[in-house]
């Protein structure tokens, strides 16, 4: 016991250290103690917890559903109350809603992840340019920014999916469109800040390209900004593609997407409430729960926090 509660004290001792002796080792000890003050917030705890099971639902659907088929109709089983059988009941063609629900987990989680690789890093690049080499260059993409900054997002998402067409594909592409300038803005803050910096000024001088300091010197240190910021938008970017599904311009069906089910089911929310009430429910949990790691990721990351 004593061997292993000294070996867990070297471990922590190494990952702590205020002086580390490599990259990796830097690396490692800003990770643990991220997740350290993640384990100690129980509300990022909830929502981390959330999150993983909306992963997993994506993962495992097809063995979650019971047996159940997100497409399959049964007429003579249609608007069935949940019961033992179907435990959210079933929708106006009788398909099992759980089954959808779980089904429907992966299109999210795809919007979620094709938005995400598709906003960070244009974010990333419009930011970059724009704080580092200032002048022209930081007037003219900042009033690009600013153009689309001053519409709504739902509404200028609306009008790329109603000129792209209806689908998964096209909705993605007009939520990324509008999803884009925080980013930028948040990169370009955090790069002329940077651009200002004594090592950054050493690169300059040892003749480093401007792109290799944005790639190698600059970008590394605006990632963590642009992960909270990209959790926190999650939930917005969720009730986006789930208001392109209600007004059918996301997935078409018999495509089991959560907003598509809920707009199926608003004219018998009185009598048969479950067919739009779960997956409503379902959009308000996953939201929630990226609202809360993003809160505690915010946290974690502040240099400020204890």
């Amino acid at each position: 016991m004593s061997a292993t509660t000294g070996s867990y004290g070297a471990w922590r001792a190494w990952l702590d250290d205020a002086a580390p002796k490599s990259q990796w080792q830097a690396r490692l000890g800003e990770a643990s103690r991220v997740v350290g003050k993640l384990a100690a917030n129980p509300l990022a705890a909830i929502g981390l917890v959330i999150v993983a099971a909306l992963a997993l639902a994506a993962l495992f659907a097809p063995w979650l559903a019971g047996g159940h088929s997100p497409t399959a109709q049964a007429l003579g089983a249609r608007l069935a109350a949940p019961s033992a059988e179907h435990w959210c009941g079933t929708d106006e063609l009788g398909r099992d809603i759980y089954a959808r629900i779980v089904f429907g987990a992966r299109i999210t989680l795809l919007i979620v992840a094709l938005v995400a690789a598709i906003v960070a890093p244009i974010g990333l690049a419009v930011g970059m340019a724009a704080g580092y080499f200032g002048g022209l260059v930081d007037m003219a993409l900042t009033r690009v920014i600013d153009i689309f900054l001053a519409f709504p997002r739902l509404i200028l998402a609306l009008a790329f999916a109603a000129a792209l067409g209806p689908g998964i594909a096209n909705a993605v592409i007009a939520i990324s469109l509008t999803a884009w300038p925080p980013y930028a803005r948040i990169a370009r803050a955090e790069t002329a800040s940077i651009a200002r910096s004594d090592f950054i000024a050493a690169a300059v001088l040892q003749g480093a390209p401007a792109a290799r300091i944005l790639v190698r010197h600059i970008a590394p240190l605006c990632v963590s900004s642009l992960i909270i910021r990209l959790t926190l938008d999650m939930a917005g970017i969720i009730l986006t593609a789930a208001g392109l599904g209600f007004l059918g311009l996301g997935a078409q069906p018999p495509t089991p997407e959560w907003g598509a089910m809920v707009a199926a089911g608003r004219d018998m929310i009185l009598d048969q409430w479950w067919v739009a009430t779960i997956p409503g429910l379902a959009i308000f949990v996953v939201s929630l729960g990226f609202n809360l790691l993003g809160d505690g990721l915010r946290d974690a990351f502040d240099p400020r926090s204890t």
